[in-house]
């Protein structure tokens, strides 16, 4: 079974289930995969930035191949899996229509079955709402040496779906990236702030396909700051020509870990100020993204959160609710529908594209749509149980949330307790006063929550 059998296979089967079919890199990728080559040697081969390769365009490859064979796909198993799907597809002599695959039509692309909205909105998608003046901010922010950019908002706002466009972005520019999930790190390398900072250089690294040398330059007697800083400027930065995209996504990890906080922090405002001292640090590029306000304590003087651009992701407005709704098909011209969605959910975007997705699939109407909103049965369940859950866990949470929600006017939270809450969207916060974002949360946690 060769290589051009199974690409075209692929695209046949992709374009059925109406998606589009394998771009270019894509097929690199599955190239590599194929021959058995590590997506570092790809990126060198192809000149594609192996951060750029691994972290976002091959978890959307992989992730669209299980769609084509309908179980889970990984780097390991792929090949094996491939072979097994087209080898029984051939057995039982099913064929398949023959179709252009070399390209996708912008009219396919139009009428191209939505996916079910979850996590971060992949790169081709047509259903991705633009932020342009947000994105062209961030565009022209990393292309300045020694650049900082802090993305905020909580959580499924469309951090991450942002971020995937500032990473193509820079990928373009020919930078090297390297993207960092720290919701991805095991506990116990929050221990200490040198365990941390080993972790941490070890992995950009392996993504910048350089090999790890921290045992040469970690210094037991001059601190691990000064060791990690020595190994990014004497080492991983002296050994490339083009910037770096140093991309940390759900750094409000670290904010549950004071101790890693107040030296880590401190040490990414060091980089930035050195910038501007130094060529050498201009190469790097920082993207910080988190959910909330720091609540760690620091020195203004050495906090990286009030410097560079920052960048505050907002709920839909009214017109970016009717322009998705027009990506599905919907037409919602008299504004009723669109109002209704709009003061049970805020605007909130996850929260609207899902209703979106629903109401084009016709599942339901957007009567019983908002009926069932704040209830166990409802489209918003999961999503409404996921907070149930965290509340469950903290009970001091909860007790916030329902003091905010037994109260016609902003409160006065417990600080800790409004970040987190703001974190997980549940309030906003007006000035050192926090309310309840919108009604959904409103009508479910007023069943769900005891009053105190």
């Amino acid at each position: 079974m060769n290589l051009d059998f199974v690409l075209k296979a692929i695209n046949r089967k992709l374009l059925e289930i109406d998606c589009p079919p394998l771009n270019n890199v894509e097929r690199i990728i599955l190239q590599g995969i194929w021959n058995y080559k590590t997506y570092n040697l790809v990126a060198e081969e192809a000149g594609y930035s192996p951060g750029y390769l691994s972290n976002v365009v091959a978890p959307e490859l992989l992730r669209r191949i299980s769609d084509v064979l309908g179980q889970k796909v990984t780097k390991k198993n792929c090949r094996a899996k491939l072979k097994t799907y087209l080898t029984s597809k051939a057995t039982s002599k099913k064929t398949i229509p023959s179709q252009n695959v070399t390209m996708l039509s912008s009219d396919i692309r139009q009428v191209m079955s939505p996916r079910f909205p979850s996590g971060a909105i992949s790169l081709d998608s047509p259903f991705y709402i633009q932020r342009s003046d947000i994105e062209k901010q961030v565009y022209a922010e990393i292309e300045k040496p020694g650049a900082l950019v802090r993305i905020k908002a909580p959580q499924e706002m469309g951090k991450t779906s942002l971020l995937l466009r500032v990473m193509d972005y820079a990928n373009r520019l020919d930078y090297h990236i390297v993207n960092l999930d720290l919701q991805q790190v095991d506990q116990d390398i929050f221990s200490n702030i040198n365990r941390f900072l080993r972790w941490f250089c070890a992995n950009i690294s392996r993504q910048l396909n350089i090999e790890s040398r921290l045992d040469g330059y970690w210094d037991e007697d001059i601190g691990c700051k000064i060791s990690c800083s020595l190994y990014f400027q004497d080492y991983l930065l002296d050994s490339i020509e083009s910037p770096i995209l140093l991309a940390l996504d759900e750094v409000n990890q670290i904010f549950e870990h004071p101790e890693i906080a107040n030296d880590f922090f401190p040490l990414l405002r060091s980089w930035y100020e050195d910038a501007k001292r130094h060529p050498v640090w201009q190469k790097l590029r920082l993207v910080v993204v988190h959910s909330t306000e720091i609540y760690v304590p620091l020195n203004l003087k050495q906090s990286p959160f009030n410097v560079g651009l920052p960048i505050q992701l907002h709920n839909f407005s009214l017109k970016e609710v009717v322009k998705l709704a027009k990506c599905y098909k919907l037409n919602w011209k008299d504004g009723e529908q669109v109002n209704l969605l709009m003061a049970m959910t805020g605007g909130h975007p996850a929260l609207v594209h899902l209703a979106i997705y629903h109401l084009s699939q016709g599942d339901v109407t957007l009567t019983e749509l908002l009926q069932t909103a704040p209830t166990s049965t409802g489209i918003y369940s999961s999503h409404l149980q996921r907070h149930q859950v965290k509340l469950q866990d903290e009970p001091e949470l909860a007790i916030a949330l329902s003091t905010a929600i037994h109260s016609t006017e902003p409160i006065l939270l417990e600080p800790i307790y409004a970040y987190k809450l703001n974190s997980m969207g549940l309030v906003k916060l007006d000035g050192n006063k926090a309310v309840l974002t919108h009604q959904l949360y409103r009508d479910y946690f007023q069943q769900t929550l005891k009053p105190i």
